[in-house]
């Protein structure tokens, strides 16, 4: 005798997968992580449709944003010089203080948060700052948390530390606490892996190490453990959101996190991710809507409570 229950009763229309669906994709999921630098609008090339925006475009980019449901905005820096402290990072007129106030002077009510690192600032092209050839974790812990506080005086509603180094997120938190800002959440990448997907984003910010490579700093993709004690360590010192880089194939990553903490945990779609998904269906073979959708919907089922990604703007209005 066949068995009463069929599953396939379930999935017979639209209306009705939709009513039953397990897990709801929305715009209030999404940030859209964007490029500001001093000089003209360039395109990237490796990232389809991505730019690196001028001061003059970044706040009609944020309306643009604003208006299609997007509540949150990412913000890189590329500056017009590097030095050994990434010096530029930290300026009162650097164009990441000076990109936060173009944002803010048009689309006030948008949610703005900062990337914190050094590696588009740096001569090295590293997460801190090198002597002798390596990272020295602690000296680069003052500069990061300068970095941090000129984004807050620039008007930067969360900053987000990608740096990966040890200690970092308490610097920081000790830093804005002792300049009275005890209210600005920190946003950590906690568990950002040493991965091949973040090509096209190093040539979009021109941050790719001089020498060397992120090992020493940025997790092992073999390592999956470590992942939970980067994020508990974190949240002890004083994260308020927590960060898996990137997503697609660190999504056993986004579960485990979501199962051993209390706090939203955010998944950064990077940009190795996306340019697969655009080169793909620009020679026509995906459908790139539906990819996209199925892609983010994914992250998001895996238990990423917050995903950067550079879809944002094109596929915020199939989400509202």
């Amino acid at each position: 005798m066949f068995p009463k229950i069929r599953p396939r009763r379930l999935r017979g229309s639209q209306p009705l997968r939709d009513i039953v669906a397990e897990t709801h994709l929305s715009v209030n999921d999404l940030v859209y992580p964007i490029f500001v630098k001093e000089g003209p609008t360039n395109p990237i090339k490796s990232m389809p449709g991505q730019y690196q925006h001028s001061l003059d475009d970044i706040g009609s980019v944020a309306v643009k944003a604003q208006e299609a449901g997007i509540k949150s905005l990412l913000l890189f820096g590329i500056p017009k010089y590097k030095d050994s402290m990434a010096t530029s990072a930290f300026e009162q007129d650097g164009v990441v203080q000076k990109g936060v106030k173009a944002i803010k002077d048009e689309a006030d009510d948008i949610f703005v948060m900062t990337d914190v690192c050094t590696c588009q600032y740096t001569n090295s092209g590293h997460c801190g700052i090198v002597d002798n050839g390596k990272v020295i974790n602690d000296k680069s812990l003052p500069i990061l948390s300068k970095i941090a506080l000129s984004h807050v005086k620039a008007g930067a509603d969360a900053v987000a530390p990608s740096d990966m180094l040890d200690g970092r997120v308490g610097a920081i938190r000790k830093t804005l606490d002792d300049n009275s800002y005890n209210d600005i959440p920190i946003v950590s990448y906690a568990a950002k892996y040493a991965s091949s997907y973040y090509g096209p984003f190093r040539e979009a910010c021109n941050s790719a190490p001089q020498h060397g490579d992120r090992k020493t700093y940025q997790m092992d993709y073999h390592n999956a453990r470590e992942a939970l004690k980067e994020i508990e360590l974190d949240i002890a010192e004083g994260a308020d959101i927590v960060m898996v880089k990137p997503a697609l194939c660190y999504l056993d990553i986004i579960c485990k996190v979501k199962e051993a903490t209390n706090i939203p945990v955010m998944a950064y779609n990077v940009s190795g991710e996306y340019a697969m998904i655009k080169h793909a269906g620009a020679a026509g073979l995906v459908d790139e809507r539906s990819m996209v959708l199925e892609t983010l919907t994914s992250i998001k089922r895996a238990g990423a409570d917050i995903i950067a990604t550079y879809f944002a703007l094109d596929y915020a209005g199939d989400l509202i």
